[in-house]
């Protein structure tokens, strides 16, 4: 019997690439079922809003949500996957995933939906996490660049097949928006149960376990609690006031006191030693700005094509398909070149340097911008995207032992996150005060009392006049171009990060060294 502090594994031998293969599908499978899950939302979003008259602020938190929830809990997923058994936690985070799928697509209000999507969040930030935690377990990282490639595709074939789906669902009305909610968790259960037959992984088992959940708590409620002022600042109340001050000032102080915890607690979810190495801040500073970047930008893309130019769900993700292909062909040819060459940097410098050209070529966008130019810099975002967003976790990867992949996959995947919670929250509430000042000042101009403030649903175009479908139109389309420059701001932060980013090779074993005493299994 081992002593309450000794760690236990199952010893296995290493996976074939058959045995890899076999599993990977599963993983695969579960992964392009969570990613789909926001990027059918995103082309049906805007229908779904204006059938449950909601307003453009409630439009972005049913994205915010999820991105919180999965945020919030991504640590917590990490860490427990060092201490208990990765295959049951990817499990375990797939039926919560289809319980918050189904009971979303049954939601009758935007406030229900918002509900169901936070609870959707949970899952899915326990598969986006586990996913890569798995990988990493069974393929060295010398190797695991040309896995990459496939990772790549599912992320380039869900963001593609995504919309597209979404907006078929829409436009088919012998099945409406709720089905982008329900399609999903026929294809979960089929991963659970190819998992379960063909993914086999060491287990490490702890005695006197201890998680952090405090520490998750904490973090989670300070950056709900910014969030939610980001949403309502300069609408609901003014930038000096004190709502602002308390909001503010609380939100920094529970991440504060959250900091402190985990420097104290013996099983912390963000481990600041794994933190404070250089490569390992580094990718979780370029992870924050491309995450922002690419989520708080794209996500409004779908609705720049309906609201703002006019397009049907399905032709709106069919205009996506640029980027998608900037993303599976640059994520599939930079994975064999690092797996060559051994070498990651120079693929996420150049990726991150893509991403800021893609973005400030949308900066420019408004409501009659040539659709080939807006195709063009889709694809470089998309480029950019693909050789950087899965890099930036390989790095860390690369340099911390298997026993704590699961913290440190977990930890780069928690900023990301929240960088894109943040993007959207942040790049949504700028986008709905430009639009209000818009409209209002465009329905002054035609002597039309200017009264359908924030609180009112213009997503919901169908109700409206053809002249004032015109003013709403034109407001979204003109105003998106503003938020895309201030994702290029942001994503020039993961340039510096990637610049300063230390050399290193890619190892060929899946942990950093085993010792000749110690069994090939030990984690």
């Amino acid at each position: 019997m081992s002593a309450p502090t000794m760690d236990r594994v199952e010893q296995q031998s290493p996976m074939t690439h058959r045995e890899i293969m076999e599993a990977l599908s599963g993983l695969l499978l579960v992964l392009f079922v969570a990613m789909a899950s926001s990027t059918i939302v995103s082309t049906a979003l805007p229908k779904i809003i204006g059938d449950l008259n909601g307003s453009q602020t409630q439009y972005t938190w049913v994205v915010t949500a999820t991105l919180l929830t999965a945020t919030a809990t991504t640590p917590i997923w990490g860490k427990l996957s060092d201490l208990y058994s990765k295959k049951l936690l990817v499990q375990l985070s797939i039926v919560l995933f289809v319980i918050g799928s189904l009971a979303a697509g049954f939601t009758q209000t935007t406030e229900q939906l918002i509900a169901a999507r936070a609870f959707q969040g949970l899952g899915m930030g326990g598969v986006q996490a586990l996913v890569q935690v798995a990988i990493a377990a069974m393929i060295p990282p010398r190797e695991r660049g040309r896995y990459n490639g496939y990772l790549g595709g599912v992320l380039a074939l869900s963001t593609v097949a995504g919309p597209l789906l979404g907006g078929l669902i829409v436009d088919t009305e012998a099945l409406g928006w709720r089905w982008c909610f329900f399609i999903g968790a026929p294809f979960a259960v089929i991963a659970l149960l190819v998992l379960q037959k063909t993914l086999h992984l060491p287990v490490l088992r702890r005695e006197n376990v201890k998680v952090d959940y405090l520490g998750a708590t904490l973090i989670a409620a300070g950056v709900s609690v910014l969030l939610i002022w980001v949403s309502f600042v300069d609408s609901s109340f003014g930038w000096v006031s004190w709502q602002t001050f308390a909001m503010v000032g609380g939100g920094l102080a529970l991440l504060g006191i959250a900091t402190w915890v985990e420097s104290r607690v013996a099983e912390p979810v963000v481990p600041l030693p794994i933190v404070r190495q250089r490569t390992t801040a580094l990718a979780i500073l370029g992870s924050l700005a491309v995450g922002m970047a690419m989520f708080g930008g794209s996500v409004f893309l779908g609705q720049y094509f309906q609201i703002g130019r006019g397009y049907s769900p399905t032709e709106a993700g069919l205009l996506m398909i640029p980027m998608m292909f900037g993303i599976m062909l640059s994520s599939t040819i930079a994975g064999k070149a690092m797996t060559k060459s051994g070498k990651i940097k120079p693929y996420v410098v150049a990726g991150t340097i893509i991403l800021v050209i893609g973005f400030a070529g949308l900066s420019v966008l408004d409501h009659e911008t040539p659709l080939w130019y807006i195709g063009s810099a889709m694809a470089l975002v998309g480029v950019g995207v693909g050789m950087s967003m899965q890099n930036l976790v390989l790095a860390v990867q690369n340099t911390v032992s298997l026993k704590d992949i699961g913290a440190a996959s977990s930890t780069v995947a928690f900023f990301r996150s929240l960088g894109g919670t943040i993007g959207v929250s942040v790049l949504g509430a700028v986008l709905a005060r430009r639009v209000t000042d818009s409209i209002n000042e465009q329905l002054t101009a035609m002597g039309v009392p200017a009264g359908g403030g924030s609180g009112t649903s213009s997503l919901n175009l169908s109700s409206l006049p053809e002249s004032i479908q015109h003013v709403v139109r034109s407001a979204y389309g003109d105003a998106t171009g503003h938020i895309f420059l201030i994702s290029m701001g942001v994503a020039a932060i993961g340039v510096v990060a990637a610049v300063a980013m230390k050399p290193a090779k890619l190892r060929s074993t899946v942990d950093v060294s085993v010792p000749a005493k110690v069994p090939a299994a030990t984690k």
